[in-house]
């Protein structure tokens, strides 16, 4: 009699000539192609971890992936890893690998409203339909949906969309500083009258930033929640107020850490030897009143774990998993995915090889602080001055030019970036939460007669009116295209097929050509169609395949 469980005899796998696996080994096999094939969606790896790293209020993110993770292994554990995988799943990779591969090489924008742009595909969207295709390419449609959880908590690898700093952040910041300061002047202290910065002396005070605003915590303590009432199968009513209740006590512990710190400046007022610490009292305070709020959490979380009324029971019947893996089409699905990843793989690998190599290291060095290649003459427009856009960080953003028209008039500034990549300018303006008064595609010519279709901005900051019009150029073709909407617009690029195919595209160019006048007493549309005439002018005389060559490879 075997001693192998009867549901592993169903479907006995089939491995003449093949090393038969357990279960169990077979998915450590699948989870660890699993996490080499992040190669396919690279990119989205890499922005996700500068997004991570770049912005504290998103850094929880970091943690997404590797919970879902958790979970999935948990639940397969749960089905005795079951094998009974589909090739639609490697249908989804497939196609989301392609998918990535065109948004590296080529710009799609949907702009909801001035204040919401979201690049296409989103990242959120890219690691969910990766998490889909592994879990049904090896577990199959049944591990799929009793992971449907870890699936779509794939989508907060960017926990904090941009629209919600707009809307939510930002008023948030104003909330917490006011709350801040009645509570000073509560106590009878005097402060100025600057709403966000509550100074106490002219030389020590605070500033409430954004971040000050609790929604750190609050996002924090809310995918806690939300976690810990998925694995105590919570029912919906419960695992809702659990999850709202976390969220508002983040906020709650944030107001107590922001009287609690004027309370600290108030005693420093006094010991002045405490004002050089108060960022270090900040941080014990925050981090104080984070783990009493975490513990309160968790001990809620058990009282309501112990009500059997809140407790769903359990939808899933374990199975052993000592048994050999079941599915005659294990290996041939391993096998396509190995093939996948060693595809995507070859590239990630050149390309780390290139990016540590001494030569390349030397070489962007010298790029970060080199001048762009700009000619000293264009048309009738002379060369004014050149400059370099970089970031705080130290990377290279765009190199700048300006022209001057021989005969006096409108200067053009030309910008060419040679390290962003496929990128539109109106994501930058939003998240600075600068808004567009008009935006549309113009169409312009080039030296040579050739047509190159441009996304155009007006804005007004109110010291200056000023357009831009930004392309993409890959290869010896640009262009970009974007539609106007009351409700909705596009903003997209065309790569080339070269750049698709190869192994070794040619990089896309972003190009960003302003123009601009302190005269904002000016009608929005008369400003706007002579800034539009002056970048006509100057562009009839520019050959944009020259200007983009030396930057093209990467």
């Amino acid at each position: 009699m075997s001693t192998l469980p009867v549901a592993a005899e169903v479907n006995p796998l089939r491995t003449t000539g093949l090393v038969r696996f357990s279960a169990s080994q077979a998915a450590a096999l699948a989870a660890l192609v699993a996490v080499l094939g992040l190669s396919t969606i690279w990119s989205t790896v890499n922005a996700l971890w500068a997004l991570w790293m770049m912005d504290a209020l998103k850094s929880i993110g970091m943690l997404i992936p590797l919970v879902s993770f958790v979970l999935i292994l948990r639940v397969w554990r749960s089905l005795g890893w079951e094998m009974e995988g589909s090739w639609w799943g490697l249908v989804i990779l497939v196609i989301t690998t392609i998918v990535v591969r065109v948004r590296d090489q080529s710009i799609l924008v949907f702009v909801f409203s001035p204040k919401w742009s979201i690049y296409v595909p989103p990242h959120s969207l890219v690691v969910f339909a990766y998490g889909a295709g592994v879990v049904l390419l090896f577990g199959g449609t049944r591990l799929f949906r009793a992971s449907l959880f870890p699936l779509v908590l794939l989508w907060f690898v960017n926990p904090i969309p941009h629209i919600f700093n707009v809307l939510v952040d930002l008023p948030l910041q104003r909330t917490s500083a006011h709350v801040a300061r009645a509570f000073a002047i509560a106590l009878g202290q005097p402060l100025s009258p600057d709403q966000l910065r509550l100074m106490f002396t002219p030389e020590f005070g605070m500033f409430i930033a954004p971040g000050c605003n609790g929604i750190r915590g609050a996002v924090t303590m809310g995918f806690i929640a939300l976690v810990a009432g998925y694995v105590y199968r919570f029912r919906w009513y419960a695992h809702a107020a659990v999850v709202a209740g976390a969220v508002l006590l983040g906020y709650l512990f944030n107001f107590a850490r922001l009287c609690i710190l004027v309370l600290y400046y108030m005693v420093a007022l006094h010991f002045t030897w405490l004002r050089s610490r108060a960022e270090m009292g900040d941080y014990i305070i925050g981090a104080c009143l984070f783990l009493l709020g975490t513990f309160l959490l968790f001990y809620v979380v058990r009282r309501l774990s112990e009500s059997p009324g809140q407790i769903k029971p359990p939808a899933i019947n374990s199975l052993p998993s000592a048994g050999p893996a079941r599915g005659s089409s294990f290996y041939p699905r391993f096998a396509a995915m190995l093939a996948l990843v060693l595809f995507s793989g070859y590239g990630v690998a050149r390309a780390y090889v290139l990016a540590h190599s001494d030569n390349y290291a030397a070489q962007r060095k010298t790029d970060q602080n080199a001048p762009g290649q700009f000619p000293a003459r264009i048309g009738n427009y002379s060369l004014s001055r050149s400059w370099n856009e970089n970031l705080f960080t130290g990377p290279l953003v765009f190199h700048w030019a300006q022209y001057v028209p021989d005969g006096g008039g409108t200067p053009i500034s030309l910008g060419i970036s040679p390290s962003l990549g496929s990128h539109d300018t109106l994501i930058c303006h939003s998240a600075r939460g600068e808004d567009p008064l008009w935006r549309d595609q113009l169409t312009l010519q080039t030296a040579g007669n050739v047509a190159v279709n441009f996304s155009g901005s007006f804005f007004n900051d109110g010291a200056i009116q000023y357009l831009e019009a930004t392309t993409i150029c890959n290869g010896g073709s640009c262009g970009e295209y974007s539609s106007d909407r009351a409700h909705f617009g596009l903003v997209y690029s065309k790569p080339t097929t070269q750049a698709l195919f190869s192994q070794d595209p040619q990089r896309p160019i972003p190009i960003l050509l302003r123009a601009e006048t302190i005269d904002t007493t000016l009608p929005v549309e008369t400003a706007r169609q002579q800034l539009t005439t002056a970048i006509r002018s100057f562009l009839s005389s520019v050959d944009l395949d020259g200007l983009t060559q030396p930057y093209r490879h990467q």
